[in-house]
């Protein structure tokens, strides 16, 4: 059974993460030249108890990444310890490369959010033969005995509460068009979970890969425009795609007009719903799925060790509720 961990819970997971590493030893700092936003600590510090995290996420262009990284970063320098993460920029073979790197430099424990749930599994695999444990967040793998823990939202259920303000936006009935990334299987729970929450009246007319990217979600979006010019509505798997969607029919003069949802509850999407370019988002908690990680991956080291996933909650932010959560930063 699935353990759920409320959104206050979650918010106190990283209250006590002064924890030493038993198995590791100390690093020095990580560069990598082929991108920017790798990051490490600037310390190279050999005390006895001190370890090394790395972090792999799909992509470091978007917000919902920086901010998650800025949280375990600053968790794990301040427990004394060496991070360290690269960006894969959505390339499967890329991520799995960079991670390799990682254990060879010696991580202790690898956090992350794969941006290809199945392809994942040699960097999984390489992980086990090293002695390298694995936290896996917000987007679960496949072969979930290669983690050790596993932090995910309750994508499934991010998806469905947006479906349901579809159908109370559209009590008449909509055309429906849908910009999914097939990939993980975050992003495809929260599509099924958007289509079955969908009411017989919904019809999806147009289901295209956005691959969860503003810039990649344009041409997709621009084509089904094109295609269904009756559309009611976009339903985009993340609030990077649906800000695609926003540009595409803010330059074809129909903004505010088709309704646009997606999710995250991003700043971003807050504000575009603030302006009524966007219409809900299923609204996460990366500080809770951030700070959840960094105590798993602590408590990890201390010997724990856990049979079941954990589960952060969703909910919906619309603009009905849009002044209880604000738009300047994540909830």
């Amino acid at each position: 059974m699935k353990k759920v961990i409320s959104f206050a819970m979650s918010m106190m997971l990283g209250a006590s993460l002064l924890y030493g590493c038993t198995s590791g030893t100390a690093s020095t700092s990580l560069q990598s030249e082929e991108t920017a936003s790798s990051s490490s600590s600037a310390s190279d510090s050999t005390e006895e108890e001190s370890c090394m995290i790395g972090m792999s996420v799909p992509s470091m262009n978007n917000p919902y990444f920086i901010y998650i990284e800025d949280i375990i970063k600053s968790k794990v320098e301040a427990n004394g310890d060496t991070f360290v993460s690269f960006d894969p920029q959505y390339d499967p073979m890329k991520q799995i490369s960079q991670i390799e790197d990682m254990i060879t430099h010696g991580i202790d424990v690898l956090i992350l959010c794969p941006y290809d749930s199945q392809g994942i599994r040699p960097a999984l695999e390489a992980c086990k033969e090293k002695g390298v444990l694995v936290v896996n967040f917000d987007n679960r793998v496949m072969d979930t005995d290669l983690a050790d823990a596993i932090l995910v939202s309750d994508n499934y259920n991010a998806g469905k509460v947006v479906g349901e303000r579809v159908n109370e936006d559209f009590p008449d009935g909509a055309k429906v068009a849908i910009l999914n990334s097939p990939v993980g299987e975050s992003t495809m729970d929260r599509e099924n979970g958007f289509k079955e929450a969908l009411n017989d009246n919904i019809e999806v007319v147009a289901i295209q890969d956005g691959k969860g990217e503003l810039q990649t979600a344009m041409e997709p979006a621009e084509n089904i425009l094109q295609a269904h010019p009756d559309l009611d509505a976009f339903f985009a798997v993340t609030d990077q795609a649906a800000l695609g969607c926003v540009a595409v029919l803010e330059g074809a003069g129909k903004a505010g007009q088709v309704h646009v949802y997606g999710i995250d509850g991003s700043p971003d999407g807050k504000k575009a719903m603030q302006d009524g370019t966007m219409h809900g988002s299923g609204a996460q908690s990366p500080k809770g799925l951030a700070e959840g990680s960094v105590d798993l991956a602590y408590r990890l080291l201390e010997g724990e060790t856990f049979e079941n996933e954990e589960v952060v909650e969703t909910f919906l932010i619309s603009p009905d509720n849009l002044d209880e959560y604000g738009v300047d930063s994540w909830q």
